[in-house]
């Protein structure tokens, strides 16, 4: 049961017309979103930072944005934004190869270098203590601009806050989010946990 009940999808106007932004990204509002609405102004701005983080302004495409987001979110354990990093990785087009070793990043052909650097930068920058170091700002720019990596980076600190924030609320999974779920990180021990 989660910490704070999600409000219905009604509640705020405004949320509700900023949350369809969701229905193209996941299939449907998020209840993550849902329990924001209990402070409309979190939920509002919450919104706007991720249609503004998620937006493409270079080679980072949606499907690797959403690949950096499951990095991350794996990084910090939150079972919650892993599932729905991959659904919406799915939604965006990343390859069924990637989809299905997403956990093997490193090593499987699927990914390219670029790619693993930019998931290695997600994985090192979601840990604690931080862990960017020269290596991995040298990878970076071996493959992306300075544009790209602070796309990168938003992706990054935006999933931090919804790891902390779902973690913490133990919020319920969508029907969808646990059939991806279970569709492509089941065999890799992925469950629902604390948010069934």
């Amino acid at each position: 049961m989660p910490l704070v009940r999600p409000l219905d999808p009604d509640r705020d106007p405004d949320t509700r017309q900023l949350a369809e932004f969701f229905n193209e990204t996941l299939g449907f509002c998020p209840n993550s979103v849902l329990t924001m609405q209990h402070r409309p102004a979190i939920s509002r701005a919450f919104i706007n930072l991720n249609k503004a983080v998620m937006a493409n302004e270079g080679r980072v495409s949606s499907a690797l944005k959403r690949m950096i987001a499951w990095v991350s979110s794996n990084a910090s354990g939150c079972r919650y934004c892993q599932a729905h990093a991959i659904r919406a990785a799915e939604r965006y087009g990343a390859q069924a190869a990637q989809l299905n070793h997403i956990w093997e990043y490193r090593t499987h052909p699927a990914f390219s270098e670029a790619e693993r650097a930019a998931l290695d930068f997600a994985l090192a920058a979601s840990q604690l203590p931080n862990a960017v170091d020269e290596g991995i700002k040298a990878r970076l720019y071996a493959h992306w601009d300075e544009g790209e990596i602070v796309e990168m980076l938003g992706v990054i600190s935006l999933f931090g806050y919804l790891n902390r924030w779902n973690d913490s609320m133990g919020t319920t999974l969508e029907e969808g989010a646990i059939d991806s779920g279970q569709h492509f990180l089941g065999k890799y021990g992925w469950e629902p946990g604390k948010h069934l």
